[in-house]
């Protein structure tokens, strides 16, 4: 346990640690009659044949997973899915000497620290924004800081790091003079609007990750359906990660929510143990 809501699990599963990218995620299920819920990677270590996932107890399945004990087995573990991040798709000569920025809000934390690991160990340049609402709530901090050159900390209420939100952090490093050749923001969905607002004039291509737009992972439940640059994509086989200036956020933002009245009933039965 990272903190008293957040699970951090090494998952036996050889195949899919021989495959898996940064970038891309993997969908469990707790059990057999068990929704399907998809969760990004955030490590691999192939020699071991394990992949790590992170999840946040907010509702009905994430409970279920978070009860699971060392040993215990999901039902189904399906991966790696979706299209890794486009810079694996670069050759490290390439890679070598560019900066990046990762801005990470709470359990974005770790699909971010992958990728900044990839970038890391092949010479790029790492600058990393972390946000949460409380110092309580941070995660990976000392595995972030391993991977990247600067490890910048904002939290809500002040705790720990900087007195705010990522945004302004973005907007002081750039006043600052800081330049990047790419960034990419994952979190929750409203942070990710208001980054990628932040972000708009400033010339620097952003990427967002849409993971959390799914349930069946193959494309053909249409869940995951978002509309980016003016037409309809899906995020699990053609994402999780998009140009961030062409996402319809509140459209997404919208279908988000569509389903809360049944994802508040399942949470209120599985506390009560009708579930």
């Amino acid at each position: 346990m990272l903190t008293p809501a957040i699970c951090l699990m090494d998952v036996e599963a050889p195949r899919i640690a021989a495959a898996a990218m940064p970038g891309q995620f993997l969908i469990v299920r707790a059990r057999p009659e068990g929704e399907r819920i998809p969760l990004t990677i955030c490590n691999y270590d192939r020699s071991a044949g394990t992949v790590t996932i992170v999840t946040q107890l907010i509702g009905a399945s994430s409970r279920l997973i978070c009860a699971l004990e060392e040993g215990d087995c999901f039902t189904d573990v399906v991966g790696p899915l979706g299209r890794p991040s486009d810079f694996v798709e670069l050759p490290d000569e390439a890679l070598r000497g560019r900066r990046y920025l990762f801005v990470a809000g709470g359990l974005g934390t770790a699909p971010v620290y992958p990728q900044a690991k990839y970038l890391h160990e092949r010479g790029a340049k790492v600058d990393v924004i972390v946000g949460a609402k409380t110092a309580g709530l941070l995660i990976l901090r000392q595995e972030m800081a391993s991977v990247c050159d600067h490890l910048y900390v904002c939290t809500d209420d002040g705790s720990e790091g900087h007195h705010g939100l990522v945004t302004e952090k973005i907007k002081l490093l750039l006043e600052a003079g800081e330049t990047y050749d790419q960034a990419v923001a994952i979190g929750p969905m409203i942070m990710m609007k208001f980054v990628t607002l932040t972000l708009r004039d400033s010339g620097i291509p952003l990427v967002v990750s849409l993971n959390t737009l799914m349930v069946d992972g193959t494309g053909m439940c249409g869940c995951c359906r978002i509309t980016v640059g003016g037409k309809v994509r899906f995020a699990c086989v053609e994402g999780p990660e998009f140009n961030a200036y062409e996402v319809d956020f509140d459209e997404a933002l919208r279908r988000q929510t569509m389903y809360r009245p049944q994802e508040q009933e399942a949470d209120h039965k599985c506390k009560i143990g009708r579930n």
